[in-house]
């Protein structure tokens, strides 16, 4: 099975967004699936059914309204950012599977590294000893996938100070960089996206 990957660099968000829509848009039964590992300039971003309240103070930060799954998040140069635009019907894969194959990917990219991560049921992300320090968001459309992760790696997160992270009232966050793991994104990628193509292709 082919993936095409594409290393795009530091992007604005809206850009990016409406980049995936068209693809998705546009793509065939024939479309080859691709993932995409982006930065993105400072923006909050409201999923779908995204509550305006969990947003405390955007300062001079853009708020965008976006069509993917969660509540609020913030996204910024430092994070490491995976979008998977996949057939899932042609790979036989369910929504909930596809939570989980994102999340262990961030899971099992971290145990690589020394450190224990665990998702939650009641809270879609992964945790660090109670603070989140990756997050996912998807669209499902056609039958195919689009949106994805967002994995905190070597960034300035006091931007999450500001909201209610994901919805939730005092939830903390946490990085790489905080827990003592020095990689840039390029490099953190590999072993998520190695993880991803392995258990879509089971």
């Amino acid at each position: 099975m082919q993936i095409t990957i594409r290393n795009l660099g530091l992007q604005y968000y809206e850009t990016t967004w409406q980049a995936m829509q068209q693809f998705t848009l546009d793509r065939t039964e024939e479309t080859i699936d691709e993932i995409w590992i982006v930065e993105h300039f400072p923006v909050y971003t409201l999923g779908i059914n995204g509550k305006p309240e969990h947003l405390l103070d955007a300062g001079a930060i853009p708020v965008i309204h976006s069509d993917r799954g969660g509540q609020i998040t913030y996204h910024g140069p430092g994070q490491l950012v995976v979008y998977t635009l996949l057939d899932i019907k042609r790979l036989k894969i369910g929504v909930r599977q596809l939570v989980t194959i994102l999340e262990q990917a961030m899971i099992s990219t971290l145990a690589g590294y020394g450190i224990t991560a665990f998702a939650r049921a009641d809270a879609p992300g992964v945790y660090v000893d109670g603070r989140k320090i990756g997050s996912l968001g998807i669209r499902i459309k056609k039958n195919c996938c689009y949106h994805g992760l967002s994995f905190n790696n070597q960034m300035d997160l006091s931007p999450f100070d500001s909201i209610n992270t994901c919805g939730y009232p005092g939830l903390e966050v946490t990085q790489l960089a905080d827990l003592g793991i020095t990689v840039n994104n390029s490099e953190l990628a590999i072993p998520v996206i190695q993880a991803i193509t392995t258990a879509i292709q089971k």
